[in-house]
């Protein structure tokens, strides 16, 4: 991507009032998060600007309010647990723009942290309104983005504000964009992808664009189904999108002539139910699949020769599990190919960046998530990223 500028490119900011964008959508139970990851990624970027002098306000959304104004979905809710990873007191502000906000920003000194309500109380925040924008970037001196996982919506807080004010990537972003750069951005090839997941239909941009970025394509989880459905392969009763196999095909037909190998599934872990450790369970050629049966993971025989192949790449690219790994054994082949994605990592022959949802939860259980290169918590924007789409966000903070 284009240069940005970091905090690194800030002067003397004491005294100067920081906007932020920073993603405090957190899980939330009995009033209390229950999961502090997103907090935890963006507080380097709030201490460091605080430490500095700067008067930091945060922007931030909380729920789907849908331009209006929600008890239950005020950015207040978390200003308890914001504060107990910050180690420091935050002033909740009401408002994002006008007199009330204006007399907060006057009341905080040097080094204090703010909280803006929630940006999506608003209608002007998701049409990108410019008046709405101008109004809270009447409150600062420049503007920081720490928040990726925003930044394929082109709203007033996440690309908006970075045309009205000098801006910035905070720590979290610019650690962020560095490793997607080095995954498919400018990576040191040959480069691999795992794509895995339960539908060919939800990844169909990504694999559409991976084919003529990466030299290895893994296919796994239920989308696997689909592509060898179009090998003239019997799934049995497997998740499939039978409709799509032409599309699986001209994918595969796009690969051989980007020179990209595509690696599907010989030998299968299948179940007649889809149940932890089922009676039912065996590992079977693919071509053996029984009509009662459902393809649940990939086999060992061709998760080892995954291993193989990852051995030969420099680069990985990792999104969604390759089985049903929520439920054992069909976690195998995902755990095994992660473990030795991590020990590949941290032996300095790969580069590994992995992102999406599923795929956090995958490494976390196979208990490799820290082993990796990078793994991104943003879920629709590191899907975005990897379709190829430009993201506006980040767009609007190139240099």
């Amino acid at each position: 991507m284009a240069n940005f500028r970091t905090l690194d490119d800030l002067g003397n900011i004491r005294g100067k009032v920081a906007l932020v964008r920073v993603d405090l959508n957190l899980p939330m139970k009995d009033g209390r998060a229950t999961d502090l990851t997103r907090a935890e990624a963006v507080a380097p970027t709030i201490l460091e600007l605080a430490d500095a002098g700067a008067k930091v306000l945060l922007l931030a959304h909380y729920g789907r309010p849908k331009g209006e104004k929600h008890s239950t979905m005020s950015t207040s809710f978390v200003q308890g647990d914001l504060e107990r990873v910050l180690g420091r007191e935050v002033m909740f502000i009401p408002e994002v723009s006008g007199p009330v906000a204006e007399q907060s920003v006057g009341i905080l000194r040097p080094g204090d942290i703010g909280l803006l309500e929630n940006t999506r109380f608003w209608p002007g925040e998701e049409k990108n309104d410019p008046e709405f924008a101008r109004g809270i970037a009447a409150l600062g001196d420049f503007y920081v983005n720490d928040a990726f996982s925003a930044s394929h919506r082109a709203h007033a807080s996440t690309e908006g504000l970075a045309h009205l004010l000098p801006a910035y990537a905070g720590r979290a972003m610019e650690k962020e964009l560095k490793a997607l750069e080095a995954a498919l951005g400018n990576p040191v090839q040959p480069v691999a992808a795992v794509v895995g997941g339960a539908k060919v239909s939800t990844k169909l941009a990504v694999l559409e664009h991976l084919v003529g970025k990466v030299q290895q394509l893994i296919i796994g989880g239920g989308m696997a189904n689909t592509f060898l459905a179009a090998r003239g392969v019997d799934v049995g009763k497997s998740l499939c999108e039978h409709e799509l196999t032409g599309t699986a095909e001209e994918i595969m037909d796009a690969a051989d002539k980007a020179g990209c190998t595509v690696h599907l599934p010989y030998d299968v872990v299948v179940a007649k139910e889809f149940a932890a450790n089922p009676p039912s369970l065996r590992t079977c050629n693919v071509h053996e699949v029984a009509a009662d049966e459902m393809i649940l993971d990939i086999g060992p025989l061709a998760t080892e020769a995954l291993a193989d192949v990852l051995k030969t790449c420099r680069t990985l690219v990792w999104n969604g599990p390759l089985g049903a790994f929520e439920i054992p054994p069909f976690d195998a082949a995902t755990v095994a190919l992660a473990k030795t994605a991590a020990a590949l990592t941290k032996e300095g022959s790969l580069t590994s960046v992995a992102g999406g949802g599923d795929t956090v939860a995958a490494l976390n259980h196979a208990g490799v998530a820290d082993d990796f290169t990078y793994v991104s918590t943003a879920g629709g924007a590191f899907l975005e990223w990897m379709e190829g789409k430009v993201l506006p966000g980040v767009a609007a903070l190139a240099a």
